[in-house]
């Protein structure tokens, strides 16, 4: 059975993300909280740098849920999702 984790440590995503292929990427005409996006598909959005890529991520309070084990030992899922709020 597969664990999951998530993160906001760029090294870390950027280490899980360019290990199976991706590249951070815009979607285009989308709104801003959702301006950013791993791309690994065959056909590529607008690849951006990794620093805009990380300030579209905190801009848009994200973080990266992945799949840390699989069976396969190829853990491929990974995506943005919102961060929780923090009740202090």
């Amino acid at each position: 059975m597969g664990r999951f984790g998530t993160t906001t440590d760029y090294s870390s995503i950027r280490h899980w993300i360019e290990e199976r292929g991706g590249h951070p990427a815009r979607i285009d005409n989308a709104r801003d909280s959702e301006t950013v996006r791993v791309d690994s598909s065959a056909e590529p959005q607008e690849e951006i740098s990794w620093d805009e890529f990380y300030r579209g991520l905190d801009d848009s309070r994200l973080a990266f849920l992945h799949r840390t084990k699989a069976e396969d030992d190829v853990a491929r899922l990974g995506k943005l999702v919102r961060r929780k709020r923090r009740h202090h």
